[in-house]
């Protein structure tokens, strides 16, 4: 069955997600699995791909790879070949419309398609959580040079989950108001996703996990001119997380 696993935010050089590393490696089966880094949010940063391969690697004792589509000129067929042989696709943060673009430029976005379809694990965190989705709050203004005010911009995702995503919630506090913002003129719902906290989609469920007990995510709608925010259960039917709530009593925040 197709997994995705969305998480909010953390360090992942400081194992702050470990927990939800483990569950991410321990849901393809499999004893070594193959764990496939795509850091182009992050423009390929060194750093980043050594992490991922400690901790996925030396720690969770993955086979582990990168696809470094910006610092290394590579052939659609080498592209191709690591996405579809990997059991899990775990994607870094950073610039999500910048990662986005340069994607959709080497057919990426499709070939996740087809290893979605084959069962891979598709995962990530903050742009890596965004991608999954059918719209996401991003902080791309923050990497542009622009003398106009920050604000978050809604960004197309790859539209394997079809809700407006937002990472970083109760850490960032500007996320709020920059979800509820975008979900003005966004149909559908939203999710606010806690960092140290991720969403598994599997199936028509859904279920939190977290790395530390006081996070979690949260649903986000509109009902009547006013903002909705509700606690999402630790798990669910995602048919019933994508449903506007049926009263503006639920109001959280």
């Amino acid at each position: 069955m197709s997994v995705v696993v969305a998480i909010g935010g953390g360090e992942l050089k400081d194992l702050e997600t470990l927990s939800i590393d483990r569950e991410i490696v321990r849901l393809t089966g499999k004893k070594k699995s193959r764990a496939l880094f795509i850091p182009t949010a992050s423009g390929d940063a060194p750093g980043y791909v050594e992490t991922f391969h400690t901790v996925y690697g030396k720690r969770l004792h993955c086979k582990t790879d990168a696809l470094l589509l910006i610092r290394e000129k590579l052939s659609k067929k080498t592209i191709a070949e690591k996405i579809l042989s990997a059991d899990i696709i775990y994607v870094g943060g950073g610039n999500t419309l910048r990662m986005l673009t340069i994607w959709r430029k080497h057919g990426v976005d499709i070939l996740l398609r087809k290893a979605y379809a084959k069962g891979c694990i598709l995962s990530g965190l903050s742009a890596g959580a965004n991608c999954w989705f059918r719209y996401c709050s991003s902080d791309a203004r923050l990497f542009q040079k622009t003398s106009q005010p920050f604000s978050y911009m809604r960004v197309r995702g790859l539209d394997f989950i079809p809700m407006t995503v937002s990472p970083h919630h109760i850490r960032e506090k500007t996320r709020d108001k920059g979800l509820e913002k975008i979900m003005r003129k966004t149909p559908g719902v939203g999710l606010a996703i806690d960092d140290n906290a991720a969403v598994v989609f599997e199936g028509d469920r859904y279920r939190i996990i977290t790395s530390v007990p006081t996070v979690g995510a949260k649903k986000v709608s509109v009902k009547k001119g006013k903002i909705v925010w509700e606690i999402l259960p630790k798990s669910g039917k995602i048919s019933e997380m994508l449903k506007k709530s049926k009263s503006i009593k639920r109001l959280i925040l």
